[in-house]
């Protein structure tokens, strides 16, 4: 990457582009004579060439102001002196999940691509954290286990489709479970869980709560997302068939917070939010490294300025 040093060396180019008509803003240059006919010349190479000593100064002064400007190639590599925090998004991919009762920008959009997105978001946000994927139906499994592979993570993340785990149920007392085993054998200043869901807990041999309780004792947090828009009637009183009783007591077991996600807006919110409950505490130094390039530009800048003045006072002299 280049980089310029000196910047401000740039505002030099504005005398020098005006050179070119520096004689009709001052009027110098100008030979008064009593007829035409004293300044009628025949075509010669030389009157051909006038203009190359001009040329030649006004290129060589502008390769002096980037010269000035200081060009110089930058490297930068950053090195992780101390861990991040280990992180485990569980994903419902039951077939509710298809419902399209969120948008991105103005167009209608399924609940498992809003929260992929969304998802993404927040990986990119933090590079330095073991980040895995577990998405969860009627089993749970592991997509991806933790990684700092962020690229192959985010790939990964675009592959998790409906039913992938069984779409006629939702499991999230495993899902719990399996996140917990990954995290439980890493050592990492704090291990975090953000579950999200649409649904209740319907299928799996692990109750939420026991799970729950499990993870406490492991020192994971549990922060618990519910997401889509309830629908209300009288076949189902409890709207969408969100749990948010036990999502409450999920998160609250384990030190963490439930969170509803009624649009995009505020499941974007809930992750910023997430995100600034629980910062990154890797440390990490940026090793910077310059490669000076000035000098490209310098040597051919001088080399055309005492060529102008050679030519200038010589051969191509102009002046009465």
């Amino acid at each position: 990457m280049i980089e310029w040093a000196s910047p401000w060396a740039f505002w030099l180019l504005i005398p020098v582009l005006l050179l070119p008509i520096q004689g009709r803003l001052t009027g110098r240059n100008r030979l008064a004579v009593s007829k035409l006919d004293a300044v009628k010349r025949r075509l010669t190479l030389r009157l051909l060439l006038s203009w190359v000593p001009k040329v030649m100064q006004i290129i060589g002064l502008v390769l002096l102001v980037v010269a000035l400007a200081r060009p110089r190639l930058t490297k930068r590599d950053s090195v992780v002196e101390s861990e991040g925090l280990d992180i485990i998004l569980a994903v419902d991919t039951s077939g509710s999940m298809r419902q399209d009762d969120l948008k991105i920008g103005i167009r209608p959009t399924d609940r498992l691509t809003v929260a992929k997105a969304v998802m993404a978001k927040f990986i990119e946000g933090r590079p330095h954290d073991r980040i895995g994927v577990v998405p969860f139906g009627e089993e749970a499994f592991t997509h991806v286990p933790l990684t700092l592979d962020h690229a192959t993570l985010l790939d990964a993340l675009q592959n998790i489709e409906i039913g992938m785990a069984g779409a006629q149920g939702t499991a999230v007392g495993s899902a719990i479970a399996v996140s917990a085993k990954r995290l439980k054998d890493l050592d990492a200043p704090d291990r975090i869980m953000i579950l999200l869901t649409d649904g209740r807990n319907n299928a799996g041999r692990v109750s939420p709560l026991e799970a729950a309780q499990a993870a406490a004792a492991l020192d994971i947090t549990v922060y618990t997302v519910g997401v889509g828009r309830a629908r209300r009637s009288i076949l189902s009183p409890f709207g969408d068939g969100l749990d948010e009783k036990a999502l409450t007591a999920i998160a609250e077991t384990t030190g963490g917070r439930f969170f509803m996600g009624r649009s995009t807006d505020s499941l974007e919110q809930i992750y910023a939010t997430i995100d600034e409950l629980e910062p990154s505490p890797a440390e990490v130094r940026e090793l910077v490294q310059h490669e000076e390039l000035f000098h490209r530009w310098l040597w051919p800048g001088v080399i055309l300025l005492f060529g102008q003045m050679f030519l200038g006072s010589t051969w191509l002299r102009r002046g009465p």
